[in-house]
């Protein structure tokens, strides 16, 4: 049985970092991922007018500005959290802010945040990157219904940005779906911590009020998701892994660790030197499942893998929205494992994968992390997977490669 610890969540320190780029007083935040992610949301928020001053490995001091600073260039690299977070922040400047990116982020949904800007007073000038927006300095907020159904990166990037419009924000999704909600919730939970009011008043309805932001004062937990593809090695390799899982927490956690548990792994919740941790089992093997991963579609390709190795049927089902991510995931998903010699259909928001004999191959990452996780996971059962673009990892876990290879115990 072996231990694993990951880096902070990118996504709890993509909103952390927005909110002490908006606070009122000086913020410190600590266990910072060092990825790319985070690295590229740290140089944005200083185009935009905050000092951060860096005290220790991913410990940071964060002073806000008095005035949102317009002029400058942010760079999105692939980042779905920087294209969706911080135009609502640049429209509260007064003046033009540049918004550019990897080639590949060009595909990637932001036309409705956009609009919905426009909507608000901004102006956006193109409806994907690269873009600019130009504010007048301040946003009247109020009413708002938005169709979220491409990214809930859409809703949180305004929450966010709420308390800082003159009337505040109620928002609705008017779309069929939304994707990934949880981490709507994280948004509130975190503006909550600020001391925003915000709540959610229906099932497809936020609000926020206006005034001050507090200054953060908080250690970033470990990113779940990261950790959930960490302990799949377990039951890929029907071996054991225990990893930092706590108790409480803004991420999904309960539905992470029950998709892996829904492919065959068991679980158990315990405390070693007195913090909370998950010890999975994949001793019973990789089981066949069915399994809706709408509320955590970042997990998609790790699942997919696991149902490759799977000895019967499974379908994967709630993660459309997954064609604009990094790369079109259920696409390259498709590719990748038939590559691989497995049997995939893709069905209208999903996959359904039929057990065959697997082989080794080079297959690409589509400089997408996930991809590389799965076909590393793959690659554990199966010899001879090769990977293009394994450095498409250093997106989240700049340095995966040693941490898989003790995780694996190699």
């Amino acid at each position: 049985m072996g231990t694993i610890r990951l880096p902070g969540s990118k996504s709890a320190a993509a909103r952390a970092l927005v909110l002490s780029l908006l606070a009122d007083t000086p913020s410190t935040l600590y266990d910072l991922p060092g990825a790319r992610d985070t690295d590229l949301m740290l140089r944005a928020i200083t185009v935009l007018g905050a000092q951060v001053e860096q005290f220790g490995a991913g410990q940071i001091r964060v002073v806000p500005p008095t005035q949102i600073a317009a002029g400058g260039v942010i760079d999105c690299g692939l980042a779905g959290t920087l294209m969706r977070f911080l135009p609502a922040v640049a429209a509260l400047a007064n003046g033009t802010t540049r918004f550019v990116g990897d080639e590949a982020a060009s595909a990637r949904p932001v036309a409705p945040l956009l609009t919905a800007l426009g909507n608000l007073g901004a102006k956006a000038s193109d409806a994907r990157l690269p873009f600019a927006i130009t504010g007048n300095g301040s946003i009247s907020g109020g009413g708002l219904r938005l169709d979220s159904s491409a990214s809930s990166q859409f809703i949180s990037g305004l929450l966010l940005a709420a308390p800082r419009f003159q009337n505040g924000l109620q928002i609705a999704h008017v779309g069929k779906t939304l994707p990934s909600r949880p981490h709507v919730e994280m948004t509130l939970q975190m503006l909550r911590s600020s001391g925003v009011a915000a709540q959610q008043r229906a099932e497809y309805a936020w609000s926020v009020s206006p005034g001050p932001i507090r200054g953060l004062d908080m250690h970033i937990e470990p990113d779940l998701t990261n950790t959930a593809t960490f302990l799949a090695v377990a039951l890929a390799t029907n071996g054991e892994l225990t990893a930092p899982w706590p108790q409480f927490s803004v991420q999904p956690k309960d539905e992470l660790l029950g998709s892996l548990r829904a492919f065959g792994a068991k679980t158990s919740l315990s405390t070693q030197n007195g913090q909370p941790v998950v010890t999975l089992s994949g001793r019973r093997g990789i089981r066949p499942a069915s399994v809706d991963l709408g509320a955590i579609s970042e997990l998609t390709p790790v699942i997919a893998a696991l149902a490759a190795l799977a000895p019967g049927p499974s379908h994967i089902r709630g993660v459309a929205h997954i064609r604009g991510h990094e790369t079109d995931r259920l696409a390259a998903l498709e590719t990748m494992l038939q590559t691989l010699g497995a049997s995939v259909e893709s069905s209208r928001d999903g996959l359904i994968i039929m057990p065959k004999q697997l082989h080794g191959g080079k297959v690409t990452s589509s400089g997408d992390h996930r991809m590389a996780h799965a076909a590393a996971l793959i690659g554990l059962r199966v010899p001879g997977v090769l990977i293009e673009g394994i450095s498409a990892t250093k997106k989240t876990i700049p340095d995966f490669e040693r941490r898989w290879s003790m995780a694996v115990g190699r």
